[in-house]
């Protein structure tokens, strides 16, 4: 396996630096089969810095912009294709974490400060579409995904109401559950309930397999697989595909041969960055950014440049595949 030292980088070119060498050598093939999703003539870009933590990046095509969560700051974030401007989209956002877009395209959001889920209309509106469930506020909702049913399913740990930095302490309400929602009847279901830290999550192509992060599972990390029922409405079979050993798996994506882009890092250079599994859990690649990375997604003309949510930037690759659709 390659190595790339940040370290060094960082402290002969005082921060960060994008290669001057194709290919470019944070890009990294674990196993041969990533070879044919890596460009040689592509390299890891930063967009944006200054952030104090990234979350939630989404892409919006008819637009060309990337939307992410600056969740700290109480704040959207808004990188524009056309120029590469940074702006603010929403301030405050009501500490915002993860973000998609549903099947007709509108903004749907998860916020801590608000113990919600919310869609953004197409006036620019908010509609809140769940906060409570059996009469109990909701906790602080993490990361979302949308299937082609168009149910929104989302995680809810109470890392958003642990303090005052990333939303409103308080006193969680209800277990750590994984909940299953038809947006237009409003009905909600516990779809899993015995996950530590249920956090980023994501279907297979096919829609047959849901994927998700145990973010306290012990003693390592854990990326979860379960079987989702033939009517798309429940899951069953809980089983570990991925044991992130020392990683710390966040939010990730899947493309459309099945493999996992998966937000990583913490505590470690050899670790900070994006790890990519083939679908039956083996390593395959590596993306080494000199920032832990929380979260990520793809877009871009094809759906196939890759926006990652790393800390205090953003960065963007290229990639020779195009991501799965409702992520």
């Amino acid at each position: 396996m390659n190595t790339f030292d940040t370290d060094k980088i960082n402290a002969e070119q005082g921060g960060w630096q994008p290669t001057t060498r194709y290919p470019d050598p944070a890009v990294i093939s674990i196993d041969p089969v990533f070879d044919k999703y890596r460009l040689p003539l592509a390299g890891i870009e930063r967009l944006a810095t200054g952030c104090r933590w990234c979350e939630g990046p989404v892409w919006f095509g008819d637009a060309r912009c990337l939307l992410w969560s600056d969740i700290p700051n109480n704040r959207i974030m808004r990188w524009d294709e056309t120029n590469g401007r940074v702006s603010i989209y929403r301030e405050p956002s009501n500490f915002t974490n993860g973000n998609t877009r549903d099947r007709a395209g509108r903004l749907v959001s998860c916020q801590h400060g608000g113990r919600q889920i919310t869609r953004t209309e197409y006036d620019g509106t908010l509609t809140v579409l769940m906060n409570s469930f059996e009469g109990k506020k909701l906790s602080s909702p993490n990361d979302l995904v949308v299937m082609s049913d168009g149910s929104i399913w989302f995680s809810d740990p109470p890392f958003g109401i642990m303090g005052n930095y990333e939303g409103y302490k308080c006193q969680p309400e209800l277990g750590q559950h994984v909940y299953r929602l038809d947006p237009e009847t409003r009905q909600a279901d516990i779809v899993a309930d015995d996950i530590l830290g249920p956090n980023g999550l994501a279907f297979s192509p096919d829609e047959k397999k849901l994927y998700i992060v145990e973010s306290r599972g012990e003693p390592n990390r854990k990326i979860l697989e379960y079987d989702v029922a033939s009517n798309g409405t429940s899951i069953s079979g809980k089983r570990v595909l991925i044991d992130a050993g020392a990683g710390t798996p966040d939010g990730f994506r899947v493309d459309i041969d099945g493999n996992l882009w998966c937000g990583w890092g913490m505590g470690s250079n050899e670790l900070d960055g994006v790890m990519i599994f083939a679908p039956d859990g083996k390593p395959i690649g590596r993306i080494a950014l000199p920032e832990r990375c929380a979260n990520l997604c793809f877009g871009g003309r094809a759906n196939s440049r890759l926006f990652m949510a790393a800390s205090q930037s953003v960065y963007a690759l290229y990639v020779n595949i195009a991501g799965v659709k409702g992520g």
